[in-house]
């Protein structure tokens, strides 16, 4: 019985330590994630379902958020925000749908320029079924190319993706 006990707390006490071991890494990855997106200051231009779409980013409260306000021409403006959360990577999403989806970092490979976010929490979602943004993937193609998904969610499922490929214009 003790041998058992003791081969339980040692695999316990492995993964453990592979665990913090790994959220270690993804702390990194947040902060190489979110340099990597200051470099998106600037303007951008895409052609969309919604129609030609224009994303802005600035630089803002000394460098430490990253607005992006996008417009296209058959959709209502929207404002999207990055920061760090302690050593956190999110952003809130101030949405046409009315309400305000904040996703988190889970993923970010510098090689690949892949940087993906999940569904963390909501301000004013009038029910847990409500439609909201609930998931964003960004690849980083190189300084000039940007292509973004971000998954639509109504009542526990996913409704639809909306894709975009950005070049930059300024």
């Amino acid at each position: 019985m003790k041998r058992q006990q003791l081969l339980l707390i040692n695999v316990l006490l492995a993964a453990t330590t592979v665990y913090a071991g790994s959220s270690k890494y993804d702390r990194a990855g947040d902060t190489a994630a979110f340099s990597r997106l200051k470099t998106l200051v600037g303007e951008w231009e895409a052609d969309t379902q919604m129609g030609k779409a224009h994303l802005s980013y600035e630089l803002i409260a000394g460098g430490t958020a990253l607005v992006e306000r996008e417009t296209a021409e058959k959709m209502a403006p929207m404002l999207t925000v990055y920061h760090l959360d302690g050593d956190r990577l999110m952003l809130t999403h101030y949405c046409m749908a009315g309400n305000q989806p904040r996703m988190q970092a889970r993923s970010f490979n510098s090689e690949t320029g892949e940087l993906e976010f999940q569904f963390l929490d909501a301000n004013s979602l009038t029910n847990s079924g409500a439609g909201h943004m609930h998931n964003a993937r960004f690849h980083f193609t190189d300084s000039n190319h940007l292509s973004t998904e971000w998954d639509f969610f109504e009542n526990g499922q996913k409704k639809f993706t909306e894709t975009a490929q950005y070049t930059r214009v300024r």
